[in-house]
């Protein structure tokens, strides 16, 4: 493992990750998150408050003044990211220091300013350089997300050419509000701002790890900038510290492809041993959710690193250092050499001579850029969520959570592309317009785990397709049909994964079929809602199940909670799903299980749009004891569940959970 140990310290250090040791591993006794906000004097309550509500007409009066302005229109969630930092503190209790009243009355300010400069069809504070706080409108429940952006001095001048941009994750920080969030980044440019360089701080919906919808944050973030500025997508570096680090390690490996470079710090790669060594924390998880874990485990997935240049930063004595040795030790078995430096007797800080040399090789990097067209891909996946690297894309798998192998190489010489698989039952081979190595007046072999095919030549502007799917004889050419029911990207669980899209909860209006499933489903509906508030910072979008429209069923993943008799959407599909439900029993292929004690929370493909999901009766699965640790927040239940309603509900579970199973790839049942 490559080492480059330093010994002068930086002025600064980073707070460690939230944790209480041993208090945290209480699951009978968890603190809130976030943790309650201090008192307000009555008169700055009232002051605040007025200032919301006059800035939230003015709101309302801009967005009709600007109809037929759609370049200003587009700007607004500039302004109602302020408008909502303000104001959620104020309604959810969320001032933490006296010093956020402060920064409170300047983000009002300065909504009135980005409100009058829009009138005007200006947005000044998108052309000066240094910090600032943009917003964007979020697909997955409507609401407004702000994030931070660094505009390097040299595109606020005008230099015309494509900019390096830089996605940097934050740590964790259990207080880091919208209010918190805003003032930071529109004065602070962080802990690198590399010159003549773009840097994106996402928010990651609070404090997640950028996963699930803090995932997708990430990635709306991103695409509003490039839509903003004119960034080089072959130059992309991501980063981050701490949690950031953490987030660093899961988007370099699982999105390997995209980046010019990846600099994790600390953080966390894995779970299982990062929990024992951080929190000192006994698991026992239940075998689903341990195969769970490699949804986002770095060191499951090692070998995308091939796909990226990584230069990994650890503190010499600090504990999270454990997140590069673990991650050292899965590419020692693929054969890879981590880069790691080390500042010498540095705990959870950058080391300022490490700082400098992990600049130094990252400038090179970024200026060398990402190869567009990589020979090569080697790329591994237990899942379709992750299903792309380069220009190879894995349509179906021969079994989720074991992983699954593609290598491909291509060949100028020859016209060939020779290609391994594992666990793969379709894949696609898509190499964009330019890119293609091969003469176009010859076709291209492609030689697919000892069998031969002979497919077309690339097309005049360079680009090149093929698809291949397995049938029962073996490899065939073409993509996998398209109407069969099956699990494909975006459409193949767990539970938490109708989460990272569009979703609508729908609420019961009918009689339940007993009062004890009523009250359970009353109660996680209202604990799923205040809970996506308070974790991942947004309204969830909910109607009652009267009121659900064709429209509604077309854009969004449906979470449908109650049952079959008093949710009208849940009775219309409850004998087309994969788990069926009637007046007397909760029915699995192995058993039934009596309505009175036992509720299923599942997911499966829309029936009336198996493009979309429908969720029964869960919100994401992780609970208020895996806020504790940010190591902890992965999928606990997996693509069904089997609920005891009769046990208690707690901070790790919705009740008793009797079984529980992932259905098949062809969402069949599986024992």
């Amino acid at each position: 493992m490559r080492r480059l140990l330093c010994t002068f310290l930086l002025p600064f250090a980073f707070a460690a990750a939230s944790a209480d040791g041993p208090a945290d591993n209480q699951f009978d006794q968890v603190r809130r998150i976030p943790p309650p906000g201090i008192a307000l004097p009555d008169e700055t309550r009232r002051e605040l408050n007025d200032g919301v509500t006059q800035l939230g007409a003015e709101l309302e009066n801009l967005r009709r003044t600007l109809t037929n302005q759609p370049a200003a229109l587009a700007r607004l969630p500039d302004v109602q990211v302020l408008h909502k930092a303000v104001a959620w503190a104020l309604q959810y209790h969320e001032f933490f220091r006296t010093n956020e009243l402060k920064a409170a009355h300047e983000q009002l300010a300065e909504a009135h300013h980005r409100i009058a400069a829009l009138r005007e069809g200006k947005t000044p504070w998108l052309s000066k350089p240094g910090p600032v706080a943009l917003g964007y409108v979020s697909k997955i429940d409507g609401s407004v997300q702000p994030y931070g952006l660094v505009i390097p001095a040299s595109y606020a001048s005008g230099t015309p050419h494509r900019f390096r941009l830089d996605v940097w994750f934050h740590g964790r920080g259990e207080q880091l509000s919208e209010l918190a969030f805003v003032n930071d980044r529109s004065r602070n440019p962080g802990e690198f701002a590399p010159a003549n360089a773009f840097v994106l701080h996402p928010y990651g919906r609070y404090c997640n790890g950028s996963r699930f919808a803090g995932e997708t944050d990430a990635w709306e973030a991103l695409e509003d900038v490039q839509r903003l500025f004119p960034i080089d997508e072959n130059r992309l570096v991501v980063r981050g510290f701490s949690l950031g680090g953490a987030s660093a390690w899961h988007f370099a490996v699982h999105h390997a492809s995209k980046w010019a470079a990846a600099a994790p710090g600390a953080g966390f790669s894995e779970t299982a041993d990062f929990l024992k060594v951080f929190q000192n924390e006994q698991l026992a998880p239940a075998p689903w959710e341990q195969k769970l874990w490699r949804l986002h485990d770095a060191t499951a997935t090692a070998l995308n690193v091939s796909m990226v240049p990584l230069v990994a930063y650890s503190g010499e004595i600090d504990k999270q250092k454990q997140a590069a040795d673990v991650m050292a030790t899965a590419l020692a078995a693929e054969g890879m050499e981590l880069t790691h430096l080390i500042g010498v007797k540095t705990g959870h800080s950058y080391e300022q001579a490490a700082k400098a040399e992990l600049n130094r090789r990252l400038d090179a990097l970024a200026a060398l850029g990402r190869d567009p067209f990589p020979k090569s891909v080697r790329f591994t996946t237990p899942s379709l969520r992750y299903n792309r690297m380069a220009w190879v894309t894995v349509d179906a798998l021969s079994q989720h959570w074991d992983l699954a192998q593609v290598d491909a190489t291509s060949q100028a010489d020859g016209n060939k592309v020779v290609v391994l698989t594992k666990n793969v039952n379709a894949f696609t081979l898509d190499i964009s317009p330019g890119l293609a190595p091969f003469d176009v007046r010859q076709g291209v072999t492609v030689e697919l785990d000892g069998s031969r095919f002979k497919l077309p030549p690339p097309q005049t502007d360079r680009s090149w397709k093929a698809s291949f799917h397995r049938e029962s004889s073996g490899w065939a050419i073409g993509p996998i049909p398209s109407n069969a029911l099956r699990k494909r990207h975006g459409l193949q669980g767990p539970i938490d994964d109708a989460f990272m899209d569009a979703f609508l909860f729908v609420r019961p209006t009918g009689q339940p079929l007993n009062a004890a499933v009523g009250n359970w489903a009353s109660n996680e509906l209202a604990h799923a809602v205040e809970h996506w508030r308070r974790h991942y910072r947004g309204d969830v979008r909910i109607k009652d199940d009267t009121a659900i429209t064709e429209d509604d069923i077309a854009r969004h993943h449906l979470v449908l909670w109650g049952d079959p008799q008093s949710n009208v959407q849940l009775g219309k599909l409850a004998g087309e799903l994969g788990i069926r439900w009637d007046k007397t029993r909760v029915h699995t292929p192995a058993a039934g299980y009596p309505v009175e004690q036992f509720v299923p929370a599942f997911i499966y493909p829309n029936p009336r749009n198996p493009k979309r999901y429908v969720v029964v009766n869960s919100s994401f699965t992780f609970r208020e004891y895996d806020y504790l640790n940010n190591a902890r927040q992965t999928p606990k239940l997996p693509d069904w569940a089997i609920i005891d309603i009769t046990k208690p509900v707690t901070a790790r579970a919705p009740g008793g959970i009797t079984a529980a199973g992932f259905f098949g790839e062809k969402w069949e049942w599986k024992p």
